[in-house]
């Protein structure tokens, strides 16, 4: 198990880089687009990304996840992990055609869409280099290491070209453009990397009836995901415009790339809990499930208190002036991040890895069915903070659905003892961050301040408390240190 525990540190390390890489790119961008192409044009983007985001699914159809699953299975048998991985990189391929299809036509007769024809054409090619690309078997095959390096230079590359080339408040066509290349230059790039893995090939002898089941689930659970993400965007674009469609979104950004940064850990253990599943080695599971409930605890619930402490500042420093009216969305979304954080936990690392997808499907069909409804229902009335408590609500209802159907022999509230722990950090924290905020005026400088003080404090206070996520980090970089001198 230290062999295994350590394997899964080594790779959450990299999947933390890849997912940095992937928050500092909007975090240093953000601020200037908000600024250059304002509040409008930054509500077009997002409306256009919603809309893509459905044919993205439907050209996905799950086959990510389920993909990583069965790759993970065959990772030691060269000739299977290339029949396997081909026939589900040709499933991929047909429905990209098909989802393509469906949006061309979509785009010629969907009248309110015209405006944003060329724009939603723009923001379609990653739809296509996501499905070339194949990322999902390096991380069956746990390639964490490629993936975060191949972001992070992507990512640095599409930055300077965002600086070179938006400078006009008309310049988001050319900033569509360059978010496409940050990800799907980086997709196509792996098509001669993955050969190292197994040889991909399109092909014709694909036995649907093997994988329909499971993929159709998983397309299914996507796409009820998929509407906490979008819906919320794509009604209120239809009835509020695209002002309130750019002060939600921005709100929802930020919550984004909390949930990204501390949920990266689900895709790591993943592939260890099938095989673990598979095997029935429920002591091992457990043993797994609790180490990434604590770390989803020890660096998620600071991250939850600090985005209620400083969402004034954070809207502020990213969006400007103009979008403030953002603040109370952020701290709402805020509180619903530890009921994701949950059904993360339960429906990523437990169900899935089990093969019980479709009791999480049950979860997130229903919250999708009452996120829909209640966000019709009162968005034209009450706009984004509507969509946000709405967010909030089904968040929820998928939580305690996921639980009541988990295995029962998996201990899924185990990570509840490291409560105490980090309530104790955060409470001490808040306490800081609020004096620093009474004492500093300059928002820039009482921002950074806080953020730093405030973590100092909250990792000293569970040292003390003898956290042992915390304190082995310590210890490992004190021995590392120590053993250079």
């Amino acid at each position: 198990m230290m062999t295994m525990r350590a394997g899964i540190k080594k790779n959450t390390i990299y999947n933390m880089i890849k997912t940095f890489s992937q928050v500092i790119f909007p975090l240093i961008t953000f601020p200037y687009i908000t600024r250059t192409l304002l509040a409008e044009n930054v509500g077009k983007i997002n409306f256009g990304s919603s809309i893509v985001s459905y044919f993205s699914l439907m050209a996905s159809l799950g086959i990510s996840t389920y993909a990583i699953r069965e790759c993970s299975k065959r990772r030691e048998n060269k000739e299977e992990l290339s029949n396997i991985a081909s026939q589900l990189f040709s499933i991929n391929m047909i429905m990209t055609f098909c989802s393509y299809t469906l949006l061309g036509i979509t785009l010629l007769f969907a009248k309110p869409l015209q405006d944003y024809r060329l724009l939603i054409s723009i923001q379609s090619l990653s739809i296509v280099c996501t499905t070339l690309g194949a990322d999902w078997l390096n991380s069956a095959m746990e390639d964490f290491k490629y993936i975060s390096i191949r972001t992070m230079i992507f990512q640095i590359f599409s930055l300077a070209l965002m600086f070179l080339f938006v400078r006009e408040t008309g310049d988001y066509y050319k900033y569509a453009g360059i978010v496409v290349l940050s990800s799907g230059g980086a997709s196509l790039v792996n098509i001669f990397y993955r050969r190292k893995f197994c040889k991909i090939r399109f092909t014709t002898h694909v036995h649907f009836m093997a994988h329909v089941k499971s993929i159709v689930t998983m397309f299914v659970l996507l796409l009820s995901q998929n509407i906490f993400l979008s819906s919320d965007q794509t009604i209120l674009g239809l009835f509020c415009g695209d002002v309130e469609v750019g002060l939600y979104s921005t709100a929802v950004k930020i919550y984004n790339i909390v949930n990204t940064v501390i949920a990266s850990i689900a895709y790591v253990v993943m592939p260890k809990m099938s095989n673990l599943f598979a095997k029935k080695e429920y002591e091992e599971i457990n043993k797994l499930y609790l180490y990434s409930g604590q770390f989803i605890i020890i660096l998620g619930l600071p991250c939850i208190f600090g985005l209620n402490l400083l969402s004034y500042e954070i809207i502020y420093i990213i969006g400007g002036v103009e979008f403030l009216g953002a603040v109370p969305v952020l701290r709402i979304l805020s509180v619903s991040l530890i009921l994701m954080f949950i059904t993360g936990l339960i429906g990523n690392i437990i169900l899935l890895p089990s093969g019980n997808e479709k009791y999480f499907l049950y979860g997130c069909v229903v919250a999708a069915v009452i996120n829909i409804i209640t966000n019709i229902i009162f968005i034209p009335r009450f706009g984004s903070i509507a969509a946000a408590c709405t967010t909030l609500v089904s968040h929820f209802v998928v939580m305690a659905i996921s639980a009541f159907f988990a295995d029962k022999n998996a201990k899924i509230f185990s990570f509840a003892r490291f409560l105490p722990d980090a309530l104790s950090g955060c409470v001490i924290m808040s306490i800081a961050v609020l004096l620093i905020s009474c004492i500093i005026d300059n928002i820039y400088i009482r921002t950074f301040v806080a953020v730093f003080i405030g973590a100092v404090i909250y990792f000293i206070v569970l040292f003390f408390r003898k956290n042992s996520l915390v304190c082995d980090a310590f210890y490992s970089v004190y021995n590392k240190i120590k053993g250079r001198k």
